[in-house]
This record gives structure tokens, C-alpha cells and sequence, in this order.
């Protein structure tokens, strides 16, 4: 293909079952849709590990967690080693990022030319507390999601439209006068990310009557695992709603979120048709994992079922198929090669990722995709595999899971004690093994995690640390919960 520009739009927290795209009726994304009926719709897209930081490390890489220790929130990107942007400043290319990037810094040598409204982890540390993991303690922060949930304004809000403005500004100036080179726009927007705080006119899109409850809510339809009893004390979330109404009210800010998101993404994809950029300009959007919106009665991310590990991922513009879905497993890694191929730059072979264009016209369709968690609430490493149909999920030390997703698509039948799948669980872990030792990773997440502890002053003066909800939009102080910050 001829080398393309790139807008690379990333969300936080934007569950693809939350996406007309992807088969939600209910809620309203019109722009969005739009981009997928012209461009490439990759339908079992994952992050590589269900919370932000280690998330965005490892899109931004091009390898998974465990091969560049990003394991955590406290353990955020510095430069090292180098991301898709260093790739294309060492070929001529401008590229640059508006918005969130949760790295360490704006000091540290991220591989953008420039970093405008950049948010970083808090105080270049980020959440210290969250790699408590033995055991950890209950998130006093989580309250805070209930309390907040409602239609008003937040910072992020007011934050998101900063980075859209910022990014439509980019953009008319760009097009006056282009370089020499294909370059590359990352845009990354912090909705639909809690806080539950939706603009009156997005929130009332979704009448309360209409929102639908969460799934898998009663008793007797947790999981039965050890990890995910642990997850549920410590990110208790759901514990501070009063009734249906107050959940239905924290779904339809969310909701509303996901249509402000919606409107901001449309307004950068008109700019670019006003501008004629659209001719030459390939958008990728995506968002860094999702959210179990009370599925379960988890909220939040931080576990490997689809609501919280698989993510939206739509590619459209020249040199991309149109109308097209694509049901090859895919991740966050892929981006990396992508950005490269599309601006007519070869990548690391050695990468783990392949080109979402290669993909999407057939190639390696018996693919394994990878995910990990060794973060918050976790006490032991959580590893994820999606091939085919199946998903495996690995608990070092504890029972596994296994699922079919097509015959089981919202992950209400476990199969992995089941003799008749005994195969298929051999077959995920051999596929697993062949990317990683899991418990050689574990021990590592660990011993890294208890160096970080025992640096900050030891275990007891970390947990004074405190929690807070979400990292502070720039220029907001943190919102600390049983303690002061890191």
C-alpha cells in the first residue's frame, strides 16, 4: 500500500460490548459505526493486560508486560525500550500525541516530538499501594465510583475536550502545512473511564427505565475462584450501590460517556474530511481494556472476561477493507507493526505483534493471543490465551478456566474440569508455555513488586499510601482514600 498518515485514537476503558459496531442496540455511537462500515472491524480484539499502565507500555513497546516490566500502576513506561514512536523519528517521521499517556513522564524520552496535554501516573510513581498483593488491601477509593456515578461535569470531561480541540487544532494546522513524511497523531481521550459522570444531554440518551441491568449479578452466578473472590473483596465496588436504580444510574452515565467519546471521535473524523486529510490518513481506533460495568458485580477492569480484557479495534482509510469484520484473534501488540507498515516503515520481526493489514486479508488465522495481570487486587499472576473459539486463563497456583466463546460468548460456563475438554485445556496451556513460563513470570512480578515495596519505605508505610480513584486529570489533586499520596 502507499504510505499513509496515521490518527490513532485510543479511549480508556471503552468495553466493546459498549459499541453499536459490536452489537449493542442500546446505546449510541453513531460515529463510531460510521468508521467501522468503512474500514476494518477487528471483532475479538484484547488488551495485553487489563489495567491502564501496563496496558499502554505494552501497546506502546510492542511487547508484552513480562518482557519489559511494566507489571503494575506504580510501574509506568520510561522511554525503555523503545516504542513505535522512536521507531519513526529514526525514519524522518513526525509524531506526536495529544491527551493521556500514563507514562512516567514528560521529561522521560517517550518517542513523541511532542506531548500536548500529556497526563502522566501520579508524582511519576503512580498507584504504589496497588502492588500489595500478599495480601492485598481492600481499595477504600472504590466507594467513589457509586458516589460519583450521575450526570453533571467532571475534570475528565472537561479534560477530553481540551485533548479534542487540541487535536482538531493539530490537525487544520497540519493540513496548511504538511511534512515531508507521512506522520502519525495519537489522540488519547480519558472517557469512558470512571469517574460516572455523564453531560446532561449524553446522559439522557438513556432513559433509567430502559438501561439494562448488569448480567450474572446473583449469587450463585460468581465464579467460584479463589483470584476472582479475592478481586471481588478487594475492589468492592458494588458494595456501595443502594438499589437498581443508583446501578442503573452508574450504566447510563457510562453510557453517556461512551456518546460524548463518540461525539469527540466524530468531530476529529469531520475535521479531517474538512481538511481533505482524509484522502491519505488511516484511523485506527481502539481503547487501552474494558470494563465489567457490574457484570459479575465487577466494575472496574482487572480480570480476563471479554467485558474487561477485549477492547474495540476499527481501522479505516486508504488501503484498508471495507465493510469488512474480522473474527482472527488480535491485541494491543499488533498496533506496532500497523502504525509502522502504514507509514511505509518495516518493524522488529522479532515483535510479537503482526499487521492488522495482513490480518484483516487472511493471514495466520490460527493465531494465540496474549494477556497478563500481576496488579492490583491480584495475589497471584492472572495469564490469558484466546485461539479459535477458546479462551484459557492460567491463576499460577490455582485451578484454571476455559470457555468457548462461541457457543458461550458471555462466559457463563467454565469447561476446564469438564473430562471432555481435557484436550483443549492441554492445548491452551502448550500454547500459553510457548510464549512464557508462567511461574518463572510470576516469581519475577513478585520479586520486582517486593524490591519496589521495601524501596518506598516497607509494606506498612505503602499501605498508608492510600488509594485513589483515578490518576487526576492535569492540574487536579488526587482524591486519597485511607492515606496520603505516594
Amino acid at each position: 500500500m502507499t504510505a499513509s498518515n496515521v490518527l490513532f485514537i485510543m479511549s480508556d476503558e471503552h468495553s466493546r460490548r459498549h459499541l453499536g459496531a459490536y452489537g449493542d442496540t442500546f446505546v449510541q455511537t453513531p460515529n463510531m459505526d460510521a468508521l467501522a462500515a468503512r474500514g476494518t472491524t477487528f471483532e475479538n480484539a484484547y488488551c495485553n493486560c487489563p489495567i491502564c499502565v501496563p496496558s499502554r507500555a505494552s501497546f506502546a513497546t510492542g511487547r508484552y508486560v513480562h518482557e519489559i516490566g511494566n507489571w503494575d500502576n506504580a510501574s509506568p513506561y520510561g522511554g525503555e525500550p523503545p516504542s513505535f514512536g522512536h521507531g519513526l523519528a529514526a525514519t524522518g517521521h513526525r509524531c506526536d500525541s495529544v491527551g493521556k499517556l500514563h507514562y512516567r513522564s514528560a521529561e522521560d524520552p517517550n518517542g513523541f516530538d511532542n506531548e500536548i496535554l500529556p497526563l502522566h501516573v501520579l508524582n511519576g510513581k503512580g498507584d504504589v499501594q496497588g502492588i500489595l498483593r500478599s495480601p492485598p488491601p481492600i481499595r477504600e477509593a472504590t466507594k467513589n465510583l457509586a458516589g460519583d456515578a450521575g450526570v453533571g461535569d467532571s475534570t475528565y470531561l472537561d479534560y477530553d475536550r481540551k485533548i479534542r480541540d487540541a487535536a482538531t487544532d493539530w490537525l487544520e494546522a497540519t493540513a496548511k502545512a504538511p511534512p515531508d513524511k507521512p506522520w502519525m497523531l495519537f489522540v488519547s481521550f480519558v472517557c469512558p473511564h470512571f469517574p460516572l459522570v455523564a453531560p446532561k444531554e449524553f446522559f439522557d440518551l438513556y432513559p433509567l427505565d430502559q438501561v439494562p441491568m448488569p448480567r450474572l449479578t446473583a449469587p450463585d452466578e460468581f465464579p467460584d475462584h479463589p483470584v476472582l473472590r479475592m478481586f471481588r473483596k478487594v475492589q468492592n465496588y458494588q458494595d456501595h450501590f443502594r438499589d437498581e436504580e443508583h446501578v442503573r444510574t452508574a450504566i447510563a452515565a457510562y453510557l453517556g460517556m461512551v456518546s460524548f467519546l463518540d461525539d469527540n471521535v466524530g468531530r476529529l473524523l469531520r475535521t479531517l474530511e474538512a481538511t481533505g486529510l482524509d484522502r491519505d490518513t488511516v484511523v485506527v481506533y481502539t481503547s487501552d481494556h474494558g470494563d465489567n460495568l457490574g457484570t459479575r458485580t465487577f466494575w472496574g477492569k482487572s480480570n480476563m472476561y471479554d467485558e474487561s480484557a477485549g477492547v474495540p479495534l476499527i481501522m479505516a482509510g486508504p488501503g484498508v477493507p471495507q465493510g469488512k469484520r474480522v473474527k482472527t484473534p488480535v491485541s494491543l501488540v499488533d498496533a506496532h507493526p500497523t502504525i509502522l507498515e502504514v507509514m511505509g516503515e518495516a518493524s522488529d520481526p522479532k515483535l510479537p505483534g503482526r499487521s492488522l493489514l495482513a490480518i484483516a486479508e487472511g493471514a495466520e488465522p490460527d493465531r494465540t493471543v496474549f494477556s497478563e495481570y500481576h496488579a492490583v487486587a491480584s495475589i497471584t499472576g492472572v495469564f490469558m490465551v484466546r485461539f479459535g473459539r477458546y479462551k484459557y486463563i492460567h491463576y499460577e497456583g490455582y485451578a484454571p478456566q476455559l470457555y468457548d466463546l462461541e457457543a458461550d460468548p458471555f462466559e457463563t460456563t467454565d469447561l476446564a474440569g469438564d473430562p471432555a475438554h481435557a484436550a483443549t485445556v492441554a492445548e491452551g496451556d502448550r500454547r500459553l508455555r510457548a510464549i512464557c513460563d508462567p511461574a518463572e513470570v510470576n516469581a519475577r512480578a513478585f520479586a520486582d513488586q517486593r524490591a519496589k515495596i521495601d524501596a518506598a519505605g516497607g509494606e506498612e508505610k505503602v499501605r498508608g499510601f492510600g488509594s485513589y480513584p483515578y490518576t487526576p486529570a492535569p492540574g487536579e489533586a488526587p482524591r486519597i482514600s485511607g492515606g496520603t499520596a505516594a
